[in-house]
């Protein structure tokens, strides 16, 4: 089944301290970014990227891009400061009414069946998220005082992508600007709305570059696919 997928791609990568967008550092011979929008210019059944880039990055992105001859069609729009308002940017931007992704511009190992299952799932279901089960034990506490230990069976660790109806997302993306109401990813929109999201059970292979020790994870996952 044809998707399109926005990539959110106009943060400042703080965390990573490396003085510039981490997403043009190398893992390997090629960038975080060049990996990321590599892995839909492969899958046959990706129609469009709709990129969210910082409009003084655009030349420099455009040139990392053109590295891999990518034939299928890219388009930029302008990012917001918030990631919200990058996903905004690129929902008015798309111009059909199908199955939409929205991914992480610094996750650069994801598995093509993940895609696949996010993609029938959100076609049947609505809304779709790529998902971890919990490894660890997790407390909820306040002051730095435990207050509760959470049932790790229930808990997820949320990646992307995250796939939608169109229509859906759009709905959910209008109703939260409107409303003055901030999102730290697109499936609390949908949520706001009172529809189910599914979750899929992704990879933990599918790892977001933030920290200098994610470049290095980065280096052994490339090898290990090599």
């Amino acid at each position: 089944m044809k998707y399109t997928v926005m990539i959110p791609a106009a943060g400042s990568g703080k965390r990573m301290g490396a003085g510039q967008n981490k997403l043009f550092l190398k893992i390997g011979e090629h960038s975080i970014l060049y990996h990321t929008v590599s892995v839909f210019q492969e899958d046959p059944n990706c129609e469009e990227v709709i990129m969210a880039v910082k409009p003084e990055e655009q030349v420099v992105i455009e040139e990392i891009l053109k590295q891999d001859q990518h034939v299928k069609p890219i388009t930029f729009v302008k990012g917001g400061g918030e990631r919200q308002n990058s996903v905004a940017a690129c929902i008015s931007a798309y111009k059909g009414k199908g199955i939409v992704l929205v991914h992480d511009a610094a996750r650069p190992f994801l598995n093509s069946s993940i895609i696949t299952e996010l993609v029938r799932t959100a076609n049947e279901k609505g809304a779709a998220i790529a998902a971890v089960k919990a490894k660890d034990t997790i407390k909820y506490a306040e002051d730095g005082t435990v207050k509760e230990t959470l049932a790790r069976e229930k808990l997820w660790l949320v990646q992307t992508p995250q796939a939608f109806q169109y229509e859906l997302l759009k709905e959910a993306s209008d109703s939260a600007i409107a409303e003055g109401f901030l999102g730290t990813d697109e499936s609390m929109l949908v949520e706001r709305l009172g529809h189910e999201v599914q979750v899929v059970e992704s990879s933990y292979d599918n790892v977001k570059m933030t920290t200098q020790e994610d470049l290095a994870i980065g280096e052994i996952l490339l090898a290990r696919r090599k």
